[in-house]
């Protein structure tokens, strides 16, 4: 018997992260039904048997679970609440994860009106990029209910290696937020660090496996480090991604009266990467801002 064999999830959003976590979920057992919406990667996964529904109701129904791993915050808004979406097909109590990155007042109105309907709601997003998504070892951030948490967790531990439940909802978002703020800022300390050893006339492979050592080291510069040093920016996460993520984060930092000026020339930085063509490169080409 398969971990997973008795629920059925809806699973909305085929793009980077969550193609991968699909077919992981599939792989542990689950019944999955799938909604996308551009068709070439529904058609990719029918093919692996994958059930695949015309629409997020249609994903929805009779599922016990649904998943959205959607773009933005108006992407989750209509993927739940459009003319065609989740609360269209739901059956009374399905609990609704949003595994994205969204804003965190917009997630706590989505589940003040999701609760109104009669069903549960969680924001549950993901750090680990598509590495992560692709291995199962995501790290993830949850707000929900303890009912909601206990009741999530066994999907959850087949797509992440830690899961952490954060606090009600919206808390999972807040701690993304803080996050996405540590992962730009740090890929923006890696990319100036290495512009200067590169004019400096040092060998940046060499800086790499040094800086790896020492208190330097991280997973960021270790992956993105990587990328740089071989200016290969297939992407993990992209740009435009990360670029969204620090503007929401600076806009939760506003509504609380922090002022955070590393984040908002971090996310100026990412901005001129989008300015110049390269926002669907993978967020280490930050580097190019300064290599070019």
């Amino acid at each position: 018997m398969t971990q997973l064999d008795t629920i059925h999830i809806g699973f909305i959003g085929l793009g980077l992260m969550g193609k991968p976590m699909a077919r992981n979920l599939k792989n542990s057992g689950a019944r999955v039904t799938l909604s996308n919406r551009s068709k070439a990667a529904l058609d990719e996964l029918e093919c692996e048997g994958f059930a695949i529904a015309r629409s997020p109701a249609e994903a929805a129904a009779n599922a016990d679970i649904v998943i959205c791993m959607v773009a933005d915050t108006a992407a989750v808004e209509a993927v739940l609440f459009g003319a065609e979406g989740v609360v269209r097909g739901c059956s009374k109590e399905t609990l609704v994860i949003d595994m994205g990155t969204t804003e965190v007042e917009a997630t706590r109105r989505f589940a003040s009106r999701l609760n109104d309907l009669g069903f549960e709601f969680a924001d549950a997003p993901v750090s680990g990029g598509q590495i992560g998504a692709v291995n199962g070892t995501l790290s993830i951030m949850v707000g929900a209910s303890q009912v909601n948490m206990k009741r999530s967790l066994p999907v959850l531990e087949v797509l992440g290696h830690k899961v952490v439940h954060i606090g009600e909802v919206g808390c999972g978002q807040i701690a993304k937020a803080a996050n996405q703020i540590i992962v730009g800022l740090t890929i923006g300390a890696v990319a100036e660090a290495f512009a200067l050893a590169q004019k400096g006339g040092a060998d940046l492979e060499k800086v790499w496996q040094a800086l790896g050592g020492g208190f330097a080291g991280s997973q960021i510069l270790e992956l993105h480090g990587r990328r740089m040093i071989e200016s290969s920016y297939q992407p993990g996460g992209t740009v435009k991604t990360q670029n969204k993520d620090l503007k929401q984060a600076l806009q939760l930092a506003a509504a609380h009266g922090v002022d955070l000026p590393s984040t908002r020339l971090c996310q100026e930085l990412y901005e001129n990467l989008i300015d110049q063509g390269d926002g669907e490169l993978d967020h280490s080409a930050l580097f190019r801002l300064y290599s070019d």
